[in-house]
């Protein structure tokens, strides 16, 4: 993936420049602060991994009573962007609690395959949904940093990441609550520059807990799309975020 490749690179980069002479450092006294804060802008990309329920009964509308199976995926990454605020408490000298509330805005790609009815050109019947997602996420993560080695200090991080769904409800054929809770981790580098400290970090997020809404099939008022709703037991969202630290 180009994100890995960048952020492989950065860092290859900065081990390149540990073997080398030391350089005069931009902003020396900035890690010396106990709180500081600043801005965030990034892009996300987002997928959600889902159980399916397998074989079920599925009652015609002349009330004939049929098998049928249908399954569920999210057959690609969606891009979307990220914008936030950093709050970041000095625990150590290697060590920083970190607050960003951040809004993101993307999409998931859902596509259900019915393997046991077929369309007029004899393949197996499909249904799409694009299911647009808005979220604010508030996530709580701890810094690992590396010695400092002139102006680059690579990190590790980890931390949970309350979100709260903000997109309304509709006739859609699968629905998310409107709250979920994701661990994260990823790793960065801070780069001190002459009037800023840019940190560039690459991070996975995966959910806890199922972000389904179960009761969103008693919604729908087209019975024929309740057999897609169904066919889904579980799921967990996921997402890929690339995020610029402004401090």
């Amino acid at each position: 993936m180009r994100f890995l490749t960048i952020l492989t690179t950065l860092c290859l980069s900065i081990a390149t420049a540990s073997a080398q002479m030391r350089t005069i450092q931009h902003k020396p006294y900035i890690d010396l602060r106990p709180m500081h804060f600043g801005i965030l802008v990034g892009m996300n990309l987002q997928d959600i991994e889902f159980d399916n329920a397998g074989p079920q009964t599925i009652v015609l509308e002349d009330g004939t009573m049929v098998e049928q199976t249908i399954v569920c995926d999210a057959d690609r990454w969606n891009a979307g962007f990220s914008v936030g605020v950093l709050a970041d408490l000095r625990l150590s000298n290697h060590l920083n609690l970190r607050f960003a509330p951040t809004m993101h805005f993307g999409a998931k790609h859902l596509l259900f395959r019915n393997l046991s009815e077929l369309d007029q050109d004899g393949r197996q019947r499909e249904e799409r949904q694009d299911m647009k997602n808005t979220y604010v996420s508030f996530p709580i993560d701890l810094k690992f940093s590396a010695q400092r080695w002139n102006n680059y200090r690579p990190y590790l991080m980890a931390g949970i990441n309350p979100m709260v769904n903000l997109t309304g409800k509709n006739q859609e054929l699968v629905a998310l609550k409107r709250s979920d809770l994701m661990v994260e981790i990823g790793l960065g580098c801070d780069l001190y520059l002459p009037f800023f400290k840019l940190t560039p970090e690459l991070k996975f997020c995966y959910s806890l807990k199922d972000a389904i809404d179960h009761s969103h099939v008693d919604e729908l008022k087209d019975a024929n799309m309740r057999k897609y709703t169904n066919a889904v037991t579980r799921g967990h969202s996921k997402m890929i975020v690339l995020t610029f630290y402004f401090e």
